[in-house]
């Protein structure tokens, strides 16, 4: 089962929250990233909400609190609201229409931070009752500690008791039972500590006896140890993992979400975990949401098609919000893990240019010498970025903007850089560009020609739209740059009219978006990966004379 979108009203505090990916998106993690406070663990507070409501028929407000409302209302004159759409592999449905045939009561199952158990305490099986299949020991509001440890190596004790009496004698079965409890968090321990010298192995799982805490023992090198003597990251780990052995076969259809799983982990460990819990441990059919600042998350992240990134950093949740998923790779997600002062350690030497989109990806192909570009949403993005930190710089496309503007704008800004055609796409898909390719079946006349043709078959929509388009440019709105009269601007306007009517094909080229209005089908038969119309010469030079014009 995996969420599409969810929205939230007036819910702790977010005043219109929603997250949308994708009305059939499969996304096995979710991760939601921001500074500590940013609102990452209120969406759990949502979830473990709407899993009350599928478990009991009833919304769960605290009993305890006097003031409880106060816990889920960001306006207390005001009800909250939200509501999940979902997709199970072959249709779209929302929290009112959920199928009678699937289990809603285990659609959710979440583990909060507090979830730290120091030591072993327990002395005697039995201690605590709960209901297992009710998942009655949850934490129902995330603040609250997790504690089901104890209750999960209590029912695995339970299975392992069980199973060996059914096997009786049979050393066989004997066998099975290390393969099915003790294999597999030794296999999750070796994948997870692949790159320490002395990774852990558990040895020893004995219940509590004799009035004694369960004596749980674990290997490292030469050296054995009780469970106590773990590192807290250590203790973190096998928590984790002896949870989904307990519990998982209970959620086959379900939503996890955990927050903070990366607590007490270093970087590597971090990322190795992530990836052993989505990749080996959680069910086919589940989506994992967490919520972390962790740069071995987002690495992992970044590299997987499987995970989409919410980033909740530096958002004003007192109006409106719709969330996305990121483009991968892009700075703000790193500013997030890594402060700037490191960051700019890690960039030491090098040029870092701010671009567009996902669009940094094909420039680093090209390998300029100590140059990096990293991806922002989109063009304002950018601007705003070097505009207010120097050390950066700026790589935008070109757009509606003249050459006046251009000549202006890197006056007062010496280290942004504007394309000299419409965007990216004009350059990959430039005849020269193309034509280095040497294609057999590639004309390079008639490619221009009909780019000439369906430009002019387009001319009235384009010049009907730029100067709307023009407005949402931060650069024409800056105090040292924006016009002081319309005489000035339209005069600018009247030029790329002009150059659009042109069929000069470097004059209009400027001006004409490749990507959006241009009919690929001519492309589309030579059948050009975009990986090789980055490597050409041409695109190279092109680049190149950009980001080292003075």
């Amino acid at each position: 089962m995996f969420i599409t979108q969810l929205h939230l009203v007036n819910f702790k505090r977010f005043t219109d929250l929603t997250i949308d990916l994708g009305e059939k998106s499969a996304y096995k993690l979710v991760l939601l990233i921001g500074k500590n406070g940013s609102g990452k663990s209120s969406v759990f507070d949502a979830f473990e909400t709407q899993n009350t409501l599928y478990k009991t028929g009833e919304f769960f407000r605290k009993p305890e609190l006097d003031t409880n409302i106060e816990y889920y209302l960001k306006d207390r004159t005001q009800s909250d609201k939200f509501s999940f759409n979902f997709w199970d592999g072959n249709k779209n449905f929302d929290s009112g229409n959920f199928p009678k045939k699937l289990p809603i009561e285990n659609l959710f199952y979440g583990r909060s931070s507090l979830r730290q158990v120091p030591q072993l305490t327990r002395k005697v099986l039995g201690q605590v009752r709960f209901s297992y299949e009710q998942d009655s020991d949850r934490p129902i509001i995330y603040i609250k500690r997790d504690e089901r440890f104890e209750n999960d190596l209590e029912k695995i004790t339970e299975q392992i008791l069980r199973d060996v009496f059914s096997a009786g004698d049979n050393t066989t079965s004997i066998e099975k039972i290390k393969k099915q409890y003790i294999e597999p968090i030794n296999d999750a321990f070796s994948r997870i500590f692949i790159d320490s010298h002395n990774p852990l192995f558990l040895k020893t799982f004995i219940p509590p006896l004799d009035g004694k805490v369960a004596n749980i023992s674990f290997e490292k090198g030469n050296s054995e140890f009780h469970y106590n003597l773990l590192s807290n990251g250590e203790k973190e780990i096998f928590n984790i993992l002896i949870n989904l052995l307990s519990r998982r076969h209970l959620y086959q259809d379900t939503i996890y979400f955990i927050d903070e799983l990366d607590l007490h982990l270093n970087t590597a460990v971090q990322k190795n975990l992530l990836q052993e819990i989505v990749e080996n441990w959680l069910p086919e059919n589940c989506q994992l949401w967490t919520a972390s600042h962790s740069l071995g998350f987002i690495e992992y992240a970044n590299e997987t098609a499987h995970s989409a990134i919410i980033d909740f950093d530096d958002l004003n949740f007192d109006v409106p919000q719709v969330l996305y998923p990121e483009p991968k790779n892009h700075l703000p997600i790193y500013e997030v893990a890594v402060p700037k002062e490191i960051l700019w350690k890690i960039f030491d030497n090098k040029r870092v240019f701010i671009c567009e989109n996902q669009n940094d990806q094909f420039y680093n192909l090209l390998a300029f010498d100590k140059t990096i570009f990293v991806g922002v949403p989109n063009s304002n993005a950018v601007f705003i970025k070097i505009k207010n930190d120097k050390k950066y710089f700026g790589l935008r496309d070109r757009d509606f903007l003249t050459d006046e503007e251009i000549k202006k704008i890197r006056k007062h800004f010496p280290n942004y850089y504007i394309l000299k055609y419409y965007n990216f796409e004009n350059y990959l898909f430039h005849p020269e560009n193309i034509a280095e390719l040497k294609l057999k079946n590639f004309d390079k006349s008639a490619y221009i020609q009909e780019i000439i043709q369906q430009k002019n078959e387009k001319l009235f929509p384009i010049i009907a739209d730029f100067k709307s388009a023009r407005k949402t440019f931060e650069e024409l709105k800056d105090d040292d740059l924006k016009y002081k009269s319309d005489k000035e601007k339209d005069a600018q306007e009247t030029l790329i009219i002009n150059d659009l009517q042109s069929n000069d094909f470097e004059v209009f080229y400027k001006f004409f978006d490749m990507k959006r209005k241009f009919n690929k089908h001519t492309i589309e038969k030579l059948n050009i990966k975009i990986e090789n119309l980055v490597k050409t010469q041409w695109f190279r030079q092109q680049i190149l004379t950009i980001i080292t014009e003075k």
